[in-house]
């Protein structure tokens, strides 16, 4: 039973289940705005909202938490053009909207984007 087991593990290891969240949160930053299946999104939701909290409070401790984990380029871009947009909001920086299921496998798709 998994009762109260938190977060999805998409058939991959830890690692790569680690290092697929990075890669979406990079593109994420970079971008501004990415396609990718719904358990993705949702799942990449709660670690994007906690960098981009992190990036409101400028700190060279929190800008080297940051890029400890989603390298230097996306964090730049992080702390300097998209923190400064939500220094008034509270939580709730992306949205994800649903998109029709993908043709090939039937995986329900969506849209994740800074608001």
């Amino acid at each position: 039973m998994r009762h109260l087991k938190r977060g999805r593990k998409f058939g991959r290891k830890r690692d790569v289940r680690r290092a697929l969240l990075r890669s979406l949160a990079f593109n994420l930053i970079s971008k501004e705005k990415i396609k990718t299946t719904e358990a993705k999104a949702k799942e990449l939701r709660p670690f994007i909202e906690k960098f981009v909290t992190k990036a409101k409070t400028q700190t060279i401790a929190n800008r080297r938490l940051v890029i400890s984990k989603i390298g230097k380029a996306a964090a730049d871009k992080l702390f300097d053009k998209i923190a400064p947009r939500y220094k008034e909001k509270n939580g709730g920086y992306v949205r994800i909207v649903k998109l029709p299921i993908r043709k090939g496998d039937a995986s329900k798709m969506a849209i994740i984007e800074f608001v």
